[in-house]
């Protein structure tokens, strides 16, 4: 018999547990970053008992009588154990799960699947659940990823972007600056999408404190300094490009392909490089050049696709 309990801090060790022991959990999952925005989110995240033991969660939060896999996280759905599990099992979650929402007022869940280069081991179960509960895809974004085992290679074009950037006297390496990318970030963002980042610069630094073997920024700096940067997560099984920033000398120099040349070597021993997505307006509009760039450095298609269920 399944059992579905919301999550209280009680059961923050039980959580990042369960977490780390996953099939297909990530560091996102942890309760370290997920609570650093608790103040943004109404958390309803659950956990899923069989005869009493953990056997399931769903890092989630609630908007009225919504119930989104978390809005603070890029990706999300059930995270379940390495082994003996399977979509019977699945099944018999999703039916708990949906009984527990009807009795908490739920009308309606929007729920994220973790694309499948996230996980080490197959883990779509829950993708056959969610047609066996009538969902109905709602949202689909484009990312662009390297399968690491097997690296296509940067094409002719960025080759020559990548000789011409060495001619430059540039030095890549690590960094802890995250007060000069985030204003050259900031300023990227702001010049081309009138918009800002995330995570503020204290947020991330606190990020980077609980989790420094996942959250590290390279740069490239020359004689006056960083001049473009980017902020990797790294999950162990993928390396991904969280934030990328450059300043106008970096695009005319083409600092950036050389930064990421030397990203996707370092990435070696991960599966995949994830670029990340190309998408705006909710998956429907594709910057076809944002593509073309991710692209042209061998990068191809991986979906984040978003689903929604009513709940009967």
């Amino acid at each position: 018999m399944i059992e579905i309990k919301r999550y209280s801090k009680a059961q923050e060790k039980e959580w990042n547990d369960f977490v780390a022991s996953s099939r297909n959990g990530t560091f996102l999952f942890n309760r370290g970053f997920m609570d650093y925005h608790a103040d943004r989110f109404d958390d309803a995240s659950v956990m899923a008992y069989r005869n009493g033991k953990l056997c399931a969660l769903l890092p989630a939060n609630r908007r009225e009588s919504t119930l989104y896999s978390h809005q603070g996280l890029t990706y999300g759905s059930w995270v379940v154990p390495i082994n003996h599990f399977d979509g019977a099992m699945m099944l018999e979650i999703w039916e708990a799960f949906m009984t527990y929402c009807k009795s908490e007022g739920i009308a309606t869940i929007v729920y994220k699947s973790i694309p499948h280069i996230y996980s080490p081991y197959p883990s779509e179960d829950d993708l056959y659940a969610l047609f066996r509960q009538g969902a109905v895809l709602k949202e689909v974004n484009l990312s662009s990823t390297i399968d690491l085992r097997n690296p296509l290679g940067f094409n002719m074009s960025k080759r020559q972007q990548l000789r011409k950037a060495h001619k430059c006297d540039i030095t890549i390496s690590e960094t802890d600056d995250y007060e000069r990318f985030w204003e050259i970030l900031s300023a990227c963002l702001a010049e081309r999408h009138d918009s800002k980042p995330v995570h503020s610069i204290d947020e991330i630094r606190l990020l980077v404190s609980r989790f420094p073997d996942n959250i590290k920024l390279y740069a490239v700096s020359d004689d006056e300094g960083m001049q473009a940067g980017v902020c990797m997560f790294d999950t162990g099984h993928v390396f991904h490009s969280q934030y990328t920033a450059t300043t106008a000398k970096a695009r005319k120099n083409y600092y950036l392909t050389a930064l990421y040349d030397y990203l996707i070597n370092l990435g070696a021993g991960h599966a995949y490089f994830d670029f990340g997505i190309s998408n705006e307006d909710h998956g429907a509009y594709l910057n076809e050049g944002l593509l073309n760039q991710k692209s042209s450095m061998g990068g191809q298609g991986v979906v984040y696709s978003i689903y929604e269920i009513k709940v009967k």
